[in-house]
């Protein structure tokens, strides 16, 4: 009688018996079980390898096997594999179903977490703008039993309709103003002609190269970066505003984003960094001038004094005063604390939109550029235009004072930088730049010894000489914004190829 696997129900070649249920097994296949599970296939009791009992038989002539020597024979191994390559093709098809119905189920799923994420978003975002819009109705003192104060609150995104009331220069505003001019007068006066010592000397500017190139601070989605302020307290910390409608700060030192600041319906064209404060200024086409408190991200004021996009940004030397200018022909002194405009002053004499804005060192006077080739220069407490500086052709990009409160760099569309000496209201020195070369932003240091100009590349001068000192080319396209670090021992700027640039030794 031939001996019989319990497990492959074939003539083994090499028998063993189990104690544990008395059955015949292939020793390859019965270790190959115990490896597994440990037991007898047969009775389920414990076994080991050790237990099984060899079966000595003499060896096994396994029999030839049948060859397909007839059609029937063929036809019924033909049937055989038909039947079985069915039964397969049965099995893919409806594991093939189950899978789609699991993965029409998980599609579902993530399209409601994301629906869900997109509303929870949505309505977040809204608190906020109503939040930062109620905000400044906090500070108001509140009026007399009676009498009902106007709400002029706007709705989360969209512009508050606000009648415009300007709230005047009082009596204590124009004298705090006169206050820090003179205290800043007297410093410059002691100050005199010195620079200080810390301050980079010419050879180590000729020497400065490009140290890191940051790409990702805005959208690449809507490339370009339009403006750029470095807080002076803290000179690791740099403001950008982009083409996509946000601001960032970044730390230079650390290369990480320290937040970035959302609100704004249209691009940030100006921005400024408190010098003291964690707070910066944001001017937008939207036509709204926003602060924030760079801690908690948060939009903490919305000035609204212009009714076009804004072209320019200043703050004053007190940290409490913000001058802008818009393309409504109009500039605007607000208070940062309240959002409230003090005053709002158009030029009678003239029909021309407004292009930029500086304060002049001391705060009592500032300049404005004009679509019309025009400098304008304003005496603030009398709200009346004092001076004019004719000569360029073209719209006014930029103009920069120096912190000496002599000089006054302007450019426009006409490949040109005008210096000018406030003290005889003319023109002293014209930088001609290559033809064709667009200047997008002009700076003073410090300390009033170097001047920066950015556009078609970013350079470097020295005052009094105004002689050349440094080119940089790293930028792919227009730069558009430049700021001196500390004592001038870097130089940042930012370009259209939306990058910001660290250079120095």
């Amino acid at each position: 009688m031939a001996l019989c696997c319990a497990l492959s129900n074939e003539v083994p070649e090499h028998p063993v018996v189990s104690p544990a249920s008395g059955s015949v097994f292939e020793r390859r296949l019965i270790e190959k079980y115990i490896a597994e599970n440990g037991t007898d296939p047969i009775s389920g009791k414990q076994l080991t390898e050790d237990m099984l009992i060899d079966i000595k038989t003499p060896p096994i002539v396994k029999p030839r096997p049948p060859s397909a020597t007839s059609i029937p024979a063929i036809l019924k191994a033909l049937q055989d594999e038909w039947d079985a390559v069915m039964l397969h093709g049965f099995t893919l098809r409806k594991q093939l179903q189950t899978a789609r119905q699991e993965l029409s189920h998980a599609l579902y799923q993530h399209d409601a977490a994301c629906r869900v994420i997109a509303r929870l978003t949505k309505e977040v975002t809204a608190a906020r703008e109503a939040l930062a819009t109620l905000k400044p109705q906090a500070g108001i003192v509140s009026t007399p039993a009676g009498v009902q104060q106007p709400n002029y609150a706007a709705e989360a995104g969209s512009l508050a309709e606000q009648p415009f009331e300007e709230a005047g220069m009082t009596v204590e505003i124009i004298q705090k103003l006169q206050d820090k001019a003179s205290v800043l007068t007297q410093e410059r006066k002691r100050r005199g002609r010195t620079v200080p010592e810390e301050l980079a000397k010419s050879e180590d500017i000729r020497s400065y190269r490009q140290l890191a190139s940051h790409p990702g601070l805005h959208s690449a989605g809507i490339p370009g970066i339009l403006a750029m302020d470095i807080h002076m307290s803290d000179t690791s910390k740099i403001l950008t505003g982009g083409n996509d409608k946000n601001a960032t700060v970044f730390n230079k030192d650390t290369e990480q984003v320290i937040t970035i600041l959302k609100g704004h319906s249209k691009k940030v064209t100006n921005v400024i960094y408190h010098p003291t404060e964690d707070t910066v200024f944001t001017g937008s086409s939207d036509a709204t001038i926003r602060v924030w408190h760079v801690p908690t991200s948060q939009s903490i004021q919305i000035i609204r004094a212009h009714d076009g996009p804004i072209t320019g940004l200043s703050l004053h030397a007190t940290g409490d005063y913000l001058l802008s200018t818009a393309a409504d022909e109009n500039w605007a002194f607000s208070d940062i604390h309240t959002g409230r405009v003090l005053t709002k002053v158009s030029d009678l004499s003239s029909q021309a939109n407004l292009t930029t804005a500086e304060f002049h060192p001391d705060g009592l006077i500032f300049g404005t550029g004009t679509s019309d080739s025009m400098i304008k220069i304003w005496d603030l407490k009398e709200r009346t235009n004092v001076a004019n500086f004719p000569g360029h052709s073209g719209p006014i990009v930029a103009i920069s004072f120096s912190e000496n409160g002599y000089y006054l760099a302007t450019s426009a569309d006409d490949s040109t930088v005008k210096l000018w000496d406030l003290r005889r209201l003319k023109n002293f020195k014209t930088i001609t730049l290559d033809d064709g070369y667009e200047v997008k932003d002009l700076c003073f240091d410090h300390s009033g010894s170097y001047l920066a100009v950015a556009g078609s590349d970013v350079r470097v001068y020295v005052c009094r000489q105004w002689q050349e000192l440094k080119v940089f080319n790293d930028h792919t396209a227009l730069a558009t914004a430049v700021r001196f670090g500390r004592h001038a021992h870097f130089l940042a700027s930012t370009s259209m190829d939306r990058t910001l640039k660290i250079y120095g030794i």
